[in-house]
């Protein structure tokens, strides 16, 4: 069945072609499995709440009939502002309106979140364009710019709030600099969701076209609830697709988890457990909780641009098993640098088990990807990743993330990078092991290898399942580098990272290459340790099973600097000046480089499952999802390599006048 709804129907009707409905929630009450609801052109200011789950072969479907001119958004029109000071302005909103949840009321909280300011989850905006939150009147007034903010300029648009408890009412105080909010567009943000089931279960969803915006949304950790703007809470089978995804005040999409009411925000309210240990907790409840196969993820997110959220573009742990994500722009996230704290990235997930993430576009973001715990199965592969990294203008947020291109950490493996056009200062942190990386384009460090993980023992799982097989600490090592292409593209001084949740700072690493690794052994060194010839000495053995793991390096290129780990035999290192840069013409992205000129006639092996074995602590192999064998026999664009093996991500070096 059909179902229409359309804003500017006279009245509500009964969802038919000749009487739509005037909202979507209206529809999402009634859809049942196979039914399609079609929303025409409009602004819906509403919370949509599906109630009905779709099944596997008869989905429910959300579409918006002309590609993102249906708007549905969290935020509320706000008029009938008069002039404070200069160019302050004042309104007064009855509570009402918030319908129980009050944004400004209600300040981004949780675990993992360490930026010591206090924020609310609410925002003010001014023809789409966010204002900052100032702590007092005198600061609207003042309106300086925010040093840490990576848009100098738009950290002049501030905003601040305060409560008549006589009246009911939000007093706001805004700086339009110099704009009438009157003769503009001058909104507030008033629900925390925008298209977000309330009940967990509710599988089957599609999303399509829609543009999807505004949401006071709070800091989504991984041991508590997650929600976002738009997701599935603890569901399966959805699909988010050619949506226009922005102005969360945290997550944009949340592939998260449910709300566990012993273990939400635990650390933030007790103390007395470590947050890592209720991390550990989250995953055997989750099981409890029907965290199978089964059940839970399997999700698309796909053409999709997802921008200008301030936690994370997509979030996620344990509800995002099983899943795809694949060309998305992914761009622009926690630039306001008002949140800070440990789930900040374009992507961030816990439990990848079995995610493919391919062919995203992902820049100007604190991070690009980071895989914590359980990247098991996870593969990332043909991703364009640039300018991940702070402005050198802006000043870092004390609590704020440090930056790089993608994170992998505390998980075990297989984790599959391959493919992957990594541009920024710093391409990976190693705070992990089981890696595998393959056919990368790699200019930025590698930083925190053997570091990072302490104590912090991780999950590993039945392979290709959510099941736990064991628990077991990061001992480092266990990663796979061949056909790479690494290039020493910006300065390699160290740089001065300030800690997260702690006073001081530390020193990054700049330097690329494979030699961050020099002190790991080879496998054939690290198997010599071990006499099969006798029985096991268990007391002698233990240094070597808590021992890093052996290092794997094949068919590598190192440029203008980048060093290869000292164990390499057969690395193309050449110190002639490289030229790399990223070009726009048009809608077009090109790579403008003479690496083909440097690297010439070096050719390397073709790679294939066979060639990279298994992962240490799970025993499972670098393989497909389904389990079968993968031969790296296609490139970044989906060209088939021949026999005469090209390092780095491009099966013939022809691609580069090809657009990325």
């Amino acid at each position: 069945m059909k179902i229409y709804v359309d804003a500017s129907a006279a009245r509500n009707g009964n969802g038919s072609k000749d009487y739509p409905f005037k909202t979507i929630g209206s529809a999402a009450k009634i859809a049942k499995p196979g039914d399609e609801v079609l929303v025409f052109p409009g602004t819906y200011r509403e919370y949509v709440d599906p109630v009905n789950a779709g099944t596997p072969d008869a989905p429910i479907v959300y579409k918006s009939v002309e590609p993102l001119k249906a708007v549905i958004t969290g935020g509320e029109r706000v008029t009938g502002w008069s002039v404070y000071s200069g160019d302050v302005w004042t309104a007064r909103v009855s509570n009402a309106i918030f319908n129980g949840y009050n944004p400004y009321t209600t300040f981004v909280y949780g675990d993992w979140y360490f930026a010591k300011a206090d924020k609310h989850t609410g925002c003010v905006y001014i023809n789409d364009t966010a204002l900052y939150e100032a702590s007092s009147i005198d600061d609207c007034i003042k309106a300086e710019v925010y040093e840490c903010s990576w848009c100098p300029e738009d950290s002049r648009f501030k905003w601040y709030a305060e409560q008549d408890t006589e009246k009911d009412e939000t007093v706001f105080f805004a700086n339009f600099k110099g704009m009438d909010p009157n003769k503009e567009r001058a909104e507030i943000v008033v629900r925390k969701n925008v298209f977000f089931p309330s009940k967990t279960g509710v599988n089957y969803i599609t999303v399509d076209g829609f543009e999807i915006n505004k949401a006071a949304t709070n800091w989504a950790p991984p041991a508590a609830f997650q929600d976002g703007m738009i997701g599935p809470h603890w569901s399966k089978g959805w699909v988010i697709e050619n949506c226009d995804i922005w102005g969360s005040k945290c997550a944009g999409i949340s592939l998260g988890k449910y709300l566990d009411p012993d273990n939400d925000h635990y650390f933030t309210y007790k103390y007395v457990k470590s947050p890592t240990q209720m991390e550990r907790d989250a995953v055997c409840r989750g099981q409890y909780h029907g965290w199978l196969k089964e059940n839970i993820g399997s999700h698309i997110i796909r053409h999709n641009n997802i921008h200008h959220c301030e936690q994370g573009g997509i979030i996620g742990r344990m509800g995002g098993v099983f899943s795809i994500i694949e060309d998305n722009h992914i761009h622009h996230i926690n630039n306001m640098m008002e949140l800070g704290g440990a789930e900040i990235a374009g992507i961030k997930m816990h439990a990848a088990i079995d995610v493919t993430m391919r062919r995203n576009h992902i820049h100007h973001c604190t991070m690009g990807i980071w895989c914590d715990w359980e990247a098991q199965g996870t593969r990332l592969s043909q991703n364009l990743l640039h300018d991940n990294q702070m402005p050198s203008f802006a000043k870092q947020l004390k609590g704020g993330m440090m930056s790089q291109d993608i994170f992998v950490e505390v998980g075990h493996g297989p984790t599959l990078i391959d493919n992957n056009i990594m541009l920024s200062e710093a391409s990976l942190r190693f705070a992990t092991q089981g890696v595998a990386l393959v056919h990368n384009l790699i200019c930025g460090a590698f930083t925190s290898v053997g570091d990072g993980t302490h104590w912090r023992y991780t999950p590993y799982h039945i392979p290709h399942r959510t099941e736990v097989m064991g628990f077991m600490t990061i001992l480092h090592g266990d990663d796979r580098f061949y056909n790479n292409i690494f290039v020493q593209k910006n300065a390699p001084e160290q740089k001065e990272i300030l800690r997260d949740s702690r006073e001081g700072s530390d020193m990054e690493n700049r330097e690329v290459g494979t030699f961050v690794f020099d002190e790991y052994p080879t496998y054939d060194e690290w198997i010599a340790q071990f006499d099969f010839s006798k029985p096991a000495d268990m007391g002698a053995l233990a240094p070597v099973h808590f021992g890093h793991l052996p290092i794997w390096a094949e068919g590598n290129v190192y440029l203008n600097g980048a060093k290869p780990y000292c164990k390499e035999k057969d690395a193309f290192v050449d110190a002639t000046p490289v030229k790399i840069e990223l070009k726009c013409e048009g809608d077009e992205i090109k790579l403008d480089t003479n690496i083909a000129d440097i690297i010439k006639d070096f050719k390397c092996k073709m790679i294939s499952t066979e060639t990279l074995g298994k992962a240490f602590e799970p025993e499972q192999y670098f393989e497909n999802t389904d389990g079968t064998p993968i031969v790296f026999n296609m490139d970044y664009y989906d060209d088939a390599r021949c026999e005469n093996i090209c390092p780095g991500p491009f099966a013939s070096f022809d691609s580069l006048v090809k657009s990325l």
